[in-house]
């Protein structure tokens, strides 16, 4: 058995530096932040970056990874807050803005919930899965969801929802009046 080897002090140093500017860079230009430009704000070369995270995709998921387990753990708070349906609800709602409000989320989210998507079978898309599973699954048992709903679909209708709302309200649709317009709209579907 092959034993992996831990990882430099200087090469974790740039690994956090790289995830810092990464931040950044997202949050200013979106996912399509020039990789150069990350590399450069890290204050390493394109070399370390590729070794570090050898796609873009790859570099978001690291980035965002964090963010994308709270809003997965927020899951659980609401559900002991909540009967069921108003849970995943509002855990939706939750999610949607989140996606608005952190540029670049939205793209990792949409490949997180496509069939064939890199990051299915990311920690970013089971954090995300495994929550909606448990929010939908209660709601089905209540009875206020449909019971051929699946997770997946809940999951591909707020990416949906989060795309319509930022279109509706421009780049600052982090209000969330049109997310709870939207989602109202598709729970209406959705319910028993």
């Amino acid at each position: 058995m092959a034993q992996v080897r831990p990882m430099r002090a200087d090469a974790r140093r740039n690994r956090e530096r790289l995830l810092q500017a990464a931040a950044v860079a997202f949050a200013e230009h979106g996912e399509g932040a020039s990789l150069d430009d990350i590399a450069k704000r890290a204050g390493v070369g394109t070399g370390t970056l590729y070794r570090h995270f050898p796609t873009r995709q790859a570099l978001l998921e690291a980035a965002y990874l964090g963010r994308i387990e709270a809003i997965a753990a927020r899951a659980g708070v609401i559900a002991a807050e909540r009967a069921p349906g108003e849970a995943l609800v509002e855990w939706l709602n939750e999610l949607a803005v989140g996606m608005i409000e952190v540029r670049g989320m939205k793209a990792l989210l949409g490949t997180a919930v496509t069939a064939g998507g890199s990051a299915v079978d990311t920690a970013c898309g089971d954090c995300l899965r495994s929550a909606a599973r448990r929010l939908v699954r209660a709601a089905r048992e209540e009875g206020t969801l449909r019971r051929d709903v699946e997770p997946i679909e809940v999951l591909r209708l707020v990416h949906g929802v989060a795309t319509a709302a930022e279109a509706a309200d421009g780049t600052d649709g982090t209000d969330g009046r049109s997310v709870r317009r939207y989602l109202a709209l598709v729970w209406g579907g959705l319910r028993a």
